[in-house]
């Protein structure tokens, strides 16, 4: 059965003022553990784990109404640290390719 999947795109952009010895990309720790804390809570659901894909990682939510999963790349968006220029991709479960689908900017 086909379902609606929302991809958040985030641009691989490294956490400014971070040294070289520390991992460039702390935003990922905190929208790993947000998206973590909303599944505990029954509240929303990961599709599957975080992915690079060029210049950008990509976090996927599902289970939930369009505008729902919509509202929360919103609050990806939002979260401290995480880079501008944050966008969504709504596509489903068969789709063969991340990327492909409808572009929502947040």
């Amino acid at each position: 059965m086909t379902e609606l999947v929302v991809e958040v795109h985030v641009p691989l952009v490294p956490q400014p003022g971070v040294s070289a010895d520390e991992y460039p990309f702390p935003w990922i720790e905190t929208v790993e553990e947000f998206l973590q804390g909303l599944e505990d809570s029954g509240r929303g659901e990961t599709f599957d784990d975080g992915e690079e894909l060029d210049d950008e990682y990509l976090f996927f939510v599902w289970q939930a109404p369009e505008s729902e999963l919509i509202a929360l790349a919103r609050r990806i968006a939002d979260l401290p640290g995480v880079p501008e220029g944050v966008y969504a991709v709504v596509t489903d479960t068969e789709s063969e390719q991340m990327g492909v689908g409808r572009r929502v900017e947040l």
